[in-house]
């Protein structure tokens, strides 16, 4: 089985230190929240995020919250916290609305200002700021580093398992079409961080098969030393009831066989039954996002970030 670059834990990296190698590097950081309904979390992990590491030591620059059409309070919650709230339909809207959390991600790349860009899920519950340094740590201590993918664990009766739709779709995939991959512990999390100028350059899976996306394409583009992956600790969230997750399934597969040269289609009917045996069809989305850089809005707005 081949491993990530490195391994680290979290309680490697403190916030004072990275804030004095981020100042000594003139590199600014972006943590963005890509968000949809979730106005009963994002505030405290908003909040936190500020307190300390904004305010406290100056490691962050400013937090993002990218608002995907949300029918709660979920902008003013977070605007309320600190965050600066933009709503994913006004961003780059000459490029047309798109759908789904890689969606969001991609138009996070324009709305956001860093150089380094921290991905941190909305639906985060016991929400601690070591979330956020774990995985600006290897970024900010290692040149060479690209990309950084969280892991956990998660409490409950099943602690030990990765997420059902890691276990009995990620696990298998990548072990069948990916076993470079195999090193991972969490391929899905939605936990990461990167640099501008390597993400910048990739697609965007729109949907929910972007983590499974970004991961394969940065090794494949800068090489399996160049992705670190960080122990988090504890991981609490939202569980999604089973109906979701098998549309979620569904997209993750089709990215990877797409990945694999196997599939190249962008539409898919996932064909399922309901509780009285009624046949219904969920539509699946598969588009992708071509890479930020090529857009000329966002080549304006970075036109240093482009020499790479």
């Amino acid at each position: 089985m081949s491993q990530p670059g490195a391994s680290y834990d979290h309680q490697q990296f403190t916030a004072a230190a990275l804030a004095a190698s981020k100042a000594a590097q003139s590199v600014r950081i972006s943590v963005c929240l890509p968000a949809r309904d979730e106005a009963e979390t994002v505030g405290p992990i908003v909040a936190a995020i500020r307190r300390a590491l904004v305010e406290r030591v100056g490691l962050v620059d400013e937090i993002v919250v990218v608002d995907d059409d949300s029918s709660d309070d979920t902008a003013s919650v977070a605007a309320a916290a600190g965050a600066r709230v933009v709503r994913a339909s006004d961003v780059l809207p000459d490029c047309g609305a798109g759908s789904g959390k890689g969606n969001v991600l991609w138009k996070s790349l324009y709305a956001c200002d860093g150089d380094l860009l921290c991905w941190v899920d909305a639906d985060l519950r016991d929400f601690s700021p070591h979330f956020v340094t774990g995985l600006l740590g290897p970024l900010l201590s290692r040149p060479d580093t690209a990309f950084v993918k969280g892991f956990y664990r998660r409490p409950g009766e099943h602690h030990d398992e990765g997420g059902r739709v890691t276990e009995l779709v990620a696990r298998p995939l990548l072990s069948q079409l990916f076993p470079h991959l195999t090193g991972f512990v969490q391929p899905l999390a939605g936990e990461y961080a990167g640099r501008r100028d390597v993400l910048d350059d990739l697609p965007f899976v729109e949907g929910w098969g972007v983590e499974l996306a970004l991961l394969v394409d940065v090794v494949a583009r800068h090489g399996l030393a160049s992705v670190a992956q960080v122990d988090l600790g504890e991981r609490r969230h939202r569980n999604r009831p089973l109906a979701d997750l098998g549309p979620q399934a569904m997209e993750i597969l089709v990215t990877a066989l797409r990945r694999a040269g196997l599939d190249d289609g962008d539409r898919r009917d996932l064909v399922r039954y309901d509780r009285d045996h009624r046949l219904e069809r969920v539509r699946i989305e598969a588009r992708e996002r071509p890479p930020m850089r090529t857009v000329a809005a966002y080549r304006a707005k970075f036109p240093g970030e482009l020499s790479a």
